[in-house]
């Protein structure tokens, strides 16, 4: 598959701003599930680039003259593969396995979650990573509008609404718990019919003697060649397309338009 992306960010500010640093992971990586064929960021100023401690590229934009809005345009091109039942093929990464392991403050697991995660008896499998998934989406319907960016596992559960990056949080917390290394994964999703943007939020999760199996869990279903991988993480706060800082500004208006569109390549 061949999937045409574009992402645009823009911040207005109330007020003027004398300084900002921006985090960008922004860029996708070729592997063994995608190809990028072009990408482009346009930044109103100098972009740094290096990879971070999970290997994703990073874009560090400074602007330390007064600004009142910051423009992001994000645009490319990547050929995509079909993962067989999720199998992602790829090696552990940079990061011991046991890093995924560890909870942080969205996924912490408290009583609900870990009896949400012991509703799957044995997290061994393709098709248990799904049945879990369909607890998920069961327990925590998909509404915009209800939590944060900052919400944690725990409080969509519940709120029992939320979106794709709750049900990501969800399951790392369930997989966690169980003592079975998992990851988060931003990026898009050619989003067809379904009622969700194309920037997207899904997971791996470890198997032995499979590796890394790739879950989208708002959909229960494995990921699939109509996705593109940005970044990883331990959780959305640290793979998180685009944070900053800045000094002034008061309230800030953010306005973000992302269209994904696929053709099939032969």
């Amino acid at each position: 598959m061949n999937l045409t992306i574009r992402h645009d960010t823009s911040y207005r500010y109330e007020a003027t701003v004398h300084y900002s640093i921006q985090q960008l992971r922004l860029t996708p990586a070729s592997g063994a599930a995608q190809t990028v064929r072009r990408w482009n960021i346009d930044a109103p100023g100098k972009l740094d680039a290096t990879l971070d401690a999970y290997g994703n590229v990073l874009h560090t934009l400074v602007i330390n003259k007064p600004h009142d809005e910051i423009h992001l345009r994000v645009s490319g091109e990547v050929d995509t593969m079909p993962l067989v039942d999720g199998v992602l093929r790829e090696p552990p990464g940079p990061i011991p396995l046991e890093h995924f392991t560890c909870a942080t403050r969205l996924t912490d697991a408290d009583a609900a979650i870990r009896e949400l995660a012991a509703s799957v008896p044995n997290l061994a499998s393709q098709a248990s990573l799904i049945a879990l998934s369909e607890q998920i989406v069961q327990r925590v319907q998909y509404r915009p509008g209800i939590t944060a960016v900052t919400s944690t596992a725990a409080e969509a559960l519940a709120l029992g609404n939320g979106v794709c990056q709750d049900h990501a949080h969800l399951m790392l917390a369930c997989c966690r718990a169980r003592g079975v290394p998992a990851r988060y994964v931003s990026g898009y999703i050619e989003p067809g019919e379904v009622n969700h943007g194309a920037s997207h939020a899904w997971v791996d999760v470890w198997l032995e003697g499979k590796g890394w199996i790739s879950i989208d869990v708002t959909h229960a279903a494995f990921a699939s060649e109509i996705y593109c991988r940005l970044a990883v993480a331990r959780d959305y706060e640290a793979a998180a397309p685009v944070r900053g800082r800045r000094i002034g500004g008061l309230e800030e208006e953010l306005d973000v338009a992302v269209t994904v569109s696929a053709q099939l390549t032969q």
